[in-house]
């Protein structure tokens, strides 16, 4: 049988959707170039550390002659921005609610490496999202799909929702010839973004991006980009959700990867309840332990202040190199003629909401909050973070406590300044009005 038929069988049979082949003399320095010389990486140093070996598969490993490209479906089974207008839970992004996806996916490539390396003798690598290698344009490449104008990858077979993972070989396998771009005129996942992370079509700004400032970031958040993160605790998937192409896309089948019940909808109340032992117990296993209790409960603490709080409208907030924000610049969000009436998602709620669902107008106090409920339970669970070791989180929770008790908030200003020494919560204690 030939090897690569041979070799796209098992990676089915291994759980993979997708196996595609492409040159390992490929070179992406000068996009890459670009995107890190506008500051977009942010605080990911490794992306600029490591940019040489990263720009080309040959600078990792100049033996190799083929990259085996492999995707996984992780589609989910129901509506991932469903628990956007629920401010009382969190909403984590589908590929962080169950198992983490490297350790599951590293296993399976160096099962099917080992079993190429056994047939044809050929050395081999595994590589999953760890290392300096560029998946997306590889994948692309080897035509599994094409990068969509969020950056993400898409297939016209599996939508967006496909982790991927790297072999390289020094064996010389039949490339696959490329995807090409079928995002037309499109443009429903660049108006989705809550906080526009993208400057324009093809480039995220991780400055501005909420799966970076809840999963990478490790200070406090901008003060201007925290009222749009709504409810969004770990990761968004607002740019993938309203993608038109996941139209074809199925619920992903790896039982691993399925997600767990009490990650579909936490209660922020209960989640502001963590110590560090009971998050390392809830998260185990979970690509959010990776992240930390203290810049969790960070994410939490912005949520439980957003539940009691307005939303912009249309407005936006100002660049992320503009610390504290500035004037907004409204933007359309006309749906282009092309797309109305497709079966895509809808795109996320952009207005404030009450602790009751309902729409509620700018600069109005939640009157759940001032009568106990939902409102004073997320308060009560916020107030003892204004203790926490980390300063960060007791940031946070002067943020959350001015938005669910403003009158409280204002109350403790002074005794709180008083023995506050350092200068990031104090600036969040003089914030209060």
């Amino acid at each position: 049988m030939d090897v690569k038929l041979w070799l796209t069988r098992e990676a089915y049979a291994l759980g993979f959707a997708a196996c595609r082949v492409t040159a390992a003399a490929q070179s992406y320095e000068k996009p890459l170039e670009s995107w890190l010389s506008a500051h977009h990486h942010a605080g990911m140093d490794w992306m600029a550390e490591h940019k040489d070996r990263r720009a080309s598969p040959l600078a990792l490993w100049p033996e190799a002659r083929s990259v085996i490209m492999l995707g996984m479906n992780y589609g989910p089974e129901t509506d991932p921005l469903a628990t956007l207008g629920q401010p009382e839970v969190g909403t984590v992004s589908v590929y962080a609610r169950n198992r983490d996806y490297h350790d599951l996916i590293k296993g399976r490539l160096k099962q099917l490496a080992g079993k190429l390396a056994a047939r044809t003798g050929a050395d081999v690598k595994v590589f999953v999202d760890t290392a300096p290698l560029m998946e997306k344009p590889l994948a692309q490449a080897a035509g599994v799909g094409w990068q969509g104008k969020h950056s993400v990858l898409i297939s016209r077979e599996l939508g967006n929702w496909l982790f991927l993972g790297a072999i390289l070989t020094t064996l010389e396998l039949p490339p696959d010839a490329p995807e090409t771009d079928h995002c037309g005129s499109c443009r429903r996942c660049l108006d989705a973004c809550p906080t526009d992370a993208f400057p324009a079509p093809f480039v995220l700004d991780s400055r501005r991006c909420i799966s970076y400032l809840t999963i990478e970031h490790k200070g406090p958040i901008d003060r201007a980009l925290r009222p749009l993160m709504g409810n969004r605790i770990y990761g968004c998937d607002d740019c993938l959700a309203v993608c038109p192409w996941n139209k074809f896309a199925e619920a992903g089948r790896e039982a691993k990867l399925q997600a767990r019940d009490d990650l579909n909808a936490p209660p922020l109340v209960e989640l502001l309840a963590l110590d560090e032992a009971a998050f390392r117990a809830r998260f185990a296993g979970s690509p959010i332990k990776r992240t930390g209790r203290d810049r969790f409960i960070r994410n939490v603490l912005i949520a439980a202040g957003n539940a009691s709080s307005s939303l912009p409208l249309a407005g936006r907030v100002a660049s992320a190199s503009e610390p504290g924000g500035g004037q907004a610049s409204p933007r359309s969000k006309q749906t282009p003629p092309s797309l109305r009436g497709s079966a895509a998602l809808p795109s996320p709620p952009r207005i404030g909401f009450t602790l009751s669902g309902q729409p509620m107008s700018a600069n109005r106090v939640n009157p759940t909050c001032e009568r106990g409920g939902m409102g004073g339970a997320l308060l009560a669970a916020a107030l003892p973070h204004l203790d926490d070791p980390d300063p960060v989180v007791r940031g946070a929770a002067v943020w959350a406590i001015g938005r669910l008790d403003p009158a409280r908030a204002s109350a403790m200003k002074q005794a709180r300044l008083a023995t506050e020494a350092d200068p990031g919560v104090r600036a969040e204690w003089e914030a209060i009005a």
